[in-house]
Formats: structure tokens, sequence, C-alpha cells
């Protein structure tokens, strides 16, 4: 049977879908792909679901039983092999749940992320002393120094998705409420204000703040985080995370609620200009 593994990577969901697409053309079903890797037809979804890692012999069998090309098999499989290769998050397993590193995967091969967040500033712009302070505040559960840093420099290198040469679109909408509730002390909300101000310069980055004075807007019930995608088999996606798990939704219906909200709050919102003249002035109160 294929190896499990905590989370699959972007290309493994990519290659699943493509496989189910390719047994769907040929006009099978599961349980006919099973019956030729002599399998149970539950592992051939967890394939095709990206559940478990590809396992390169049964891909070669079903790309031939599919009809596809040699040529075109040859370049499949080796997409299998890359996509099977661990992600850079996996070198923090330790302190990385599973449910998480589905995100850290999706978030690395999204040509679009959009987040709301009310609570906090964003993983992918937080300082390491705010990123700290939250999490000595209790906030993953841990008080582990060791596991605290753990968990600081992964959030650190996420960081680096914005500063590559093909980084995505990031746009976000925070509630006044994250930068009047202090975190850590004046020293460090002025450090990671300013980190605010130098991401809003970055041309892929647009930052927005919901202000008190506007009043109740439509995502008020919790973050989450829109992720579109260049790859054509990804369809949109929602992250929705709580106290001690996530959710990830894809029904096109539920996908285009928040997106609607999204739309709505970034009408409502402070505009991205307004949003750095409220970020000094904030700095100059601390």
């Amino acid at each position: 049977m294929s190896e499990p593994r905590s989370a699959p990577t972007v290309g493994q969901v990519v290659l699943g879908k493509r496989l189910q697409d390719l047994r769907e053309r040929a006009g099978l079903r599961r349980e006919e792909a099973a019956k030729v890797l002599r399998v149970a037809p539950g592992t051939v979804r967890r394939m095709e679901t990206a559940e478990v890692a590809l396992k390169i012999p049964y891909v070669q069998l079903l790309l031939g039983v599919y009809g596809v090309p040699d040529e075109e098999a040859r370049g499949f499989l080796e997409l299998a092999e890359e996509a099977n290769k661990p992600g850079w998050w996996q070198r923090f397993h330790d302190v990385l749940p599973g449910w998480f590193s589905m995100y850290v995967s999706l978030e690395g091969a999204a040509s679009l992320i959009r987040a709301y967040e009310p609570q906090f500033v964003p993983g992918l712009l937080q300082t390491e002393d705010y990123a700290r302070s939250i999490m000595l505040g209790g906030a993953i559960g841990h008080t582990e120094t060791e596991e605290i840093e753990r968990h600081v420099a992964l959030r650190m290198e996420r960081q680096n998705l914005l500063t590559r040469p093909d980084a995505p679109r990031f746009w976000v909408i925070m509630d006044e409420t994250v930068l009047r509730r202090p975190v850590g002390g004046p020293g460090v909300m002025t450090g990671q204000i300013d980190k605010l101000l130098q991401g809003a310069e970055l041309p892929h980055v647009t930052l927005q703040i919901a202000e008190f004075k506007t009043g109740h807007h439509p995502g008020t019930y919790g973050p989450f985080v829109l992720f579109r995608f260049a790859i054509p088999e990804l369809p949109d996606m929602v992250y929705s995370e709580y106290l001690t798990g996530a959710v990830y939704l894809d029904a096109r219906p539920e996908v285009a609620t928040h997106l609607e909200v999204m739309d709505r709050m970034a009408a409502q919102a402070a505009t991205a200009q307004r949003t750095k003249e409220i970020l000094r002035d904030l700095r100059k109160e601390l």
C-alpha cells in the first residue's frame, strides 16, 4: 500500500486529480482500476484524493491501462517523483500539525492569497518578537522554549514567499482590534507596525484595516483565507481555522460566499493608502 504522510504536496493533489480524470476518460470505475493493481478500491481513491503518496509502480500500471501514450506517461511519472519529494516545511514536522501543513503547501503554490484576520497580524507579516509573544501567551497551547522557537523559525521561513521572484499577490484585511490589542508591549508593537508599513510598500501586497468607526461588517464571524491558483486542476479554496484544527472548503457555493464577503469587506475597509496613514498614526501613539 502507498505510504501515508501528514499532508500532501500540491503536486500530489494536482496529479491525483489528473489520475482521476484519466481514469474517467478511459471509462473505468475505481473498482476496475483497483483490480489492475490488486488492491482495494479505497487505495485508488486515496491516490486520487492525495491522501497517500503516489506509488510510482502503481501509477505506471494505471497510466498503461488508461491508454496514456508512452511519452506523456514518462512525463507524468517524472512529475510524480518530483511531487513525492518532501516539502521544505516537513523539516518542521515536530511542531507542525498535519492540518496546518496542508495550508503551508497551498500557500506556497497560490497565485493569490486573500486573508481576513480579526485577532492577530497574519503570519506572513509578523515580526519574530510579535510571533514569539503570541506563542508565549499560549496561542498555540505550548510554552516550552525550544518548541516556541521552532514555531517562530517556521513562521519566518514562510515569509520568504513574499520576496521570491514569483511571489503571489497577498491581500489582507485586518480588524482594527489587531492593532489596538497590545502584544508583547510597546516595543514589540512598534516593530510590528514598522514591518506592516514595509510590507504595504511591496507591489504585490495590499493591506487594509477594518476600522471600528465603520461598524459591523460581514466577516465578523471569524478569520479565513482564500487561495487562488494558476494551476487549472486546483479550484479556489477557503481555509478556516479553529482552536484545535481547521477546515478546507472547495465547494463552489461555499467559496463564492466567502469571496463575496471578502469583496464587501474590502469595499468597506480603509483604502490601502488610508491604512498606511492609520499605521503611522498608531505608531506615534506607542
